[in-house]
């Protein structure tokens, strides 16, 4: 993994601690292999709208191009890649 995945991961994990107010996590604690939801980083549907404003409004992607596509959020580094090949921001 290059240095530019590296630092984008880092500062989405950074975000999502922030954003999601997830006090019991820090940026350290979240894998990129591991799942979003449930058993994982233990983030519901509520955390999943969210995290599509969020991508709107910090990244610029649209949310037609998130609609309906569950595997973006299957694992934190499936998100991050999403993100980094789409944003516009």
């Amino acid at each position: 993994m290059n240095e530019d995945v590296t630092a984008f991961r880092r500062e989405l994990k950074e975000n999502l601690v922030e954003w999601l107010q997830l006090v019991d996590k820090t940026a350290d604690d979240i894998k990129d292999d591991e799942p979003i939801f449930k058993e994982g980083m233990g983030l519901d549907s509520l955390d999943a709208v969210e995290i599509v404003i969020l991508m709107q409004r910090k990244y610029g992607i649209p949310q037609t191009q998130v609609e309906n596509r569950r595997e973006i959020f299957a694992t934190f580094a499936t998100l991050a890649d999403f993100i980094m090949a789409n944003r516009t921001k």
